[in-house]
C-alpha cells in the first residue's frame, strides 16, 4: 500500500512573510560621545566644536549611524544635531540612541512605504527566528500594516504556527 504524501502547506494559499528578508545590508556603527565629553560628563561647547571639525567622517561613509552618550552625561540636543550635519551628507541613515534603537527605525522606515496590497485576503505567517536584528518593535508594526488587509495572521513557521488575528470579514 504505498500512500503519497501530499504537502498541503505547499498546496495552500498560506503566504510566509520573513522579516529578514527586509534587512537593510550595511554596517551599524555606535557612536559614543562620551569621549569628548570632560571626564565624559560635561560638554564644553568650544572643545566638542573643536572635536567634530578635526574628526575624519569619511570613515562612516555608507554606515547605518546611532549617536549615543554611555554615561549619565545630560547632553543638549544640539550636540547630536551638530553631529548629524557632518554625517548627514556621508551615511546612510544616523539617529539618537542605541542599535537596537536605529533597526528599529529602519524598520519603521521600511514597514511604512510597505505595499501589502497582494496580501489582501490572504492567510499570512510572520515568520520568527530571524538571524539578523529584527527589533521587536517590527513585528508590532508589521501586524498594524498587515491586519486591515489579510484574512488572517499566524506567527512562527507553517509546521507549527501561533494563531494570532482572523479577519471575520474576509
Amino acid at each position: 500500500m504505498s500512500t503519497e504524501i501530499i504537502n498541503r502547506v505547499a498546496n495552500s494559499k498560506l503566504v510566509t512573510f520573513d522579516l529578514e528578508d527586509f534587512y537593510p545590508q550595511g554596517e551599524r556603527v555606535l557612536f559614543d560621545i562620551k569621549d569628548w565629553l570632560l571626564e565624559g560628563l560635561v560638554l564644553r561647547e568650544t572643545v566638542f566644536r573643536e572635536k567634530a571639525l578635526a574628526h575624519d567622517w569619511s570613515q562612516y561613509q555608507d554606515k547605518f549611524v546611532a549617536l549615543t552618550c554611555s554615561t549619565d552625561a545630560i547632553i543638549p540636543a544640539w550636540a547630536y544635531m551638530l553631529l548629524s550635519t557632518y554625517l548627514n551628507p556621508i551615511a546612510k541613515k544616523v539617529v539618537t540612541g542605541d542599535l537596537e534603537t536605529l533597526e528599529s527605525i529602519l524598520y519603521t522606515e521600511i514597514i511604512k512605504d510597505l505595499d501589502v496590497s497582494n496580501l489582501k485576503g490572504k492567510p499570512v505567517i510572520v515568520k520568527g527566528c530571524a538571524h539578523k536584528p529584527v527589533p521587536k518593535n517590527a513585528y508590532l508594526l508589521l501586524i498594524e500594516k498587515l491586519q486591515p488587509v489579510a484574512k488572517s495572521i499566524l506567527y512562527g513557521e507553517a509546521c507549527s504556527s501561533v494563531p494570532l488575528f482572523k479577519n471575520k470579514n474576509a
